[in-house]
């Protein structure tokens, strides 16, 4: 099958051998990694590319059940199902760095690689830890995707291409290992509780220095509570009985964690299930993880600690930081500054983090870039404007009220990674099907399109989650939204119709012929060939009040250029006229039709087919 490759991907390729020598040079004189195209960008000019190395492709089937011996409920391997792994692995992922690179992206975010508890849950609950965020070992990979020498193989060979490579890290949590007797029969190791956890229990009323019990017996005298001037060690020192809430204890069948600080318990919060809202949603467990008490001091150094390492050795060129929400802003404004400085020390100016912050309002979302100090976060606010105007036919004015908060961000929102879905929430495509389970593939496939072209050419990193350019549908969130791109064995994942094709998910799916991964490709080079569209300043030109119809201007930050996107979310051509700078007279199509001229100066009219959008430069 013929790879199309964009000119910007074939220009990383070029001398890829010699590439991969220097590489391999340098990592043997612990010297950062230096390639042209690698270290040349700034986080606006990246197109990342977001992916599960267990759902993506199986290099290694001698790993897939990660040495563990037993059966599923042992070491969590089950190919038919959806909750469990199914075999992907880092050596899969390096082999495939063709069919990344591609489709454009210049970048790979992959979900955490970290050694996890295998199997999660109750009788008839459980799961396995796949996705990599039950971490049971912080230093090393999980046996089921690999050893520390793939990881190295798989960062060296992207950094030959002029790749970078951003690590999916967590601080907020591990896995679920600590049982409070007050809900765990340790006879029967199961849940007292119906609901597999204890209720959340607050500071107010189990306060850090009574036993949280009838008796209220004073514990950690001296202990002046977490208040942000209180975040001492001396402070800390004295919080020695972890039974403020409930009574933390290990299982005998619990694994050992690494490194060995974690597996002392007055070190989580210990305070039963989050809430999701006030005091819990930093305080409580999530989702029955073992909530790290990210206030103490020994917890801050030894997260630093852990993750200046994975950099020192591997060389990564950043970070998603999943749950930072989770986690109090003091934490993060000491971390980042930690992480920055580290790897600047070690050459690698271009590092970037960006935090997931799992909220839509940008005043929200704003807050962990100002008061938290994080270089940036996920654009969940860009995603659901996106979904509104994609699927629920919102007008243009909904993305340009979302646009006109930009300046909430002290980083500024051209290095916040937009996104369309994610393995949490679903794909956009899952959301249209949903919402209009009648519509045509054509239809289907022509509103993606669309949507891709709204977040490759807008402000902001665009991300790609995997499948989405093979027309991946998710029937829903969570598992229902990981399908894999090698055959499929999961009947829940095979009986999805696709888009733009006639293969299921239990066909390889790395076609690069497929019209939306070629689509992808065309934008993604259309974006790196003009600077305008990676660091321009943007402006609305139009945005629709009743209709879904939208006008951006994108301003080359050297020349003064100007690059127009019109997009039409309508099932009917929309004839567009706008205000343009005064100076652009003649035009040039980057994509679709457009006129060769203004029809008069300082304004341009546009006619854009339905579900579809043109890209016009100024000449």
């Amino acid at each position: 099958m013929k790879s199309q490759i964009s000119r910007f991907s074939r220009a990383l390729l070029a001398g890829t051998s010699l590439l991969a020598a220097s590489c391999a040079a340098a990592q043997d004189e612990a010297e950062p990694v230096s390639i042209a195209g690698l270290t040349d960008r700034d986080a606006r000019d990246e197109i990342i590319y977001f992916v599960m190395p267990d759902r993506f492709e199986n290099g290694d089937p001698s790993n897939d059940t990660g040495g563990i011996a037993g059966d599923r409920l042992d070491h969590g391997f089950d190919p038919t199902h959806r909750g469990f792994y199914h075999g992907g692995d880092l050596a899969g992922l390096t082999q495939r760095l063709d069919y990344i690179q591609g489709l454009g992206a210049t970048a790979i975010w992959l979900t955490p690689i970290f050694q996890n508890q295998a199997v999660q849950g109750g009788p008839g609950q459980e799961s396995a830890a796949y996705h990599g965020y039950w971490i049971t070992d912080f230093t090393r990979p999980d046996a089921h995707i690999g050893e520390r020498e793939d990881f190295r193989a798989f960062v060296d060979a992207a950094h030959a291409r002029g790749m970078r490579v951003y690590m999916d890290i967590i601080t907020n949590h591990t896995a679920d290992v600590i049982a409070y007797r007050e809900c765990h029969d340790p006879s029967s190791d199961l849940y007292i509780d119906p609901q597999g956890q204890c209720p959340y229990r607050d500071k107010g009323n189990y306060p850090w220095t009574t036993r949280g019990d009838a008796s209220g017996e004073p514990i950690n005298e001296g202990f002046r509570g977490d208040d942000p001037q209180n975040q001492t060690a001396e402070n800390y020192a004295n919080l020695t009985d972890p039974r403020w809430a409930y009574t933390p204890y290990v299982p005998e069948t619990a694994p050992t964690l690494h490194p060995e600080w974690l597996n002392d318990p007055t070190l989580y919060h210990n305070r039963g299930e989050s809430f999701w809202y006030g005091e819990s949603a930093l305080y409580g467990d999530f989702s029955g993880l073992d909530d790290l008490n990210t206030e103490h001091p020994r917890v801050l150094e030894g997260m630093i600690d852990i993750y200046k390492d994975w950099i020192t050795e591997f060389r990564v060129d950043g970070f998603r930081i999943d749950t930072a929400r989770h986690v109090q802003p003091e934490f993060w404004q000491r971390f980042s500054a930690e992480m920055m400085d580290h790897a600047h020390g070690l050459g690698i100016e271009h590092f970037h983090m960006f935090g997931e912050v799992y909220m839509f309002d940008p005043a929200q979302l704003a807050r962990y870039t100002n008061e938290a100090g994080l270089p940036a976060v996920l654009d969940f606010a860009f995603q659901s404007a996106a979904r509104g105007f994609i699927v629920d036919g919102y007008p243009g004015e909904s993305l340009e009220t979302l646009f006109t908060a930009d300046s909430a961000y002290s980083t500024g929102a051209h290095v916040l990674p937009t996104f369309l879905g994610n393995h949490d929430m679903g794909r956009l495509s899952g959301f249209l099907r949903q919402a209009h389970p009648e519509m045509s593939d054509a239809d289907m496939f022509a509103r993606l399109r669309l949507a891709n072209a709204l977040m490759f050419f807008s402000r902001g990193t665009p991300t790609i989650y995997y499948g989405d350019e093979q027309g991946f549908v998710s029937d829903g969130h969570d598992q229902q939204a990981r399908e894999n791109m090698f055959p499929s064995q999961v009947d829940e994942y095979n009986d999805n119709d696709l888009v733009g094709t006639v293969a299921s998910t239990a066909d390889d799916n790395f076609d690069t012929e497929h019209p939306l991964y070629q689509a992808i490709a065309e934008m993604a080079e259309i974006r790196q060939s003009h600077a305008a569209l990676r660091r321009g300043e943007q402006r609305v030109r139009l945005a629709g009040h009743e209709e879904s119809t939208l006008v951006l201007s994108r301003t080359d930050p050297e020349t003064g250029k100007e690059i127009i996107i019109a997009l039409n979310g309508e099932s009917e051509a929309a004839t567009l006229s706008f205000a343009v700078d005064g100076a652009a007279m003649d035009w040039n199509s980057l994509s679709g039709d457009c006129p060769a001229a203004s029809r008069a100066r300082g304004a341009l009219t546009v006619t854009v087919p339905a579900l579809d959008f043109v890209v016009c430069e100024a000449r």
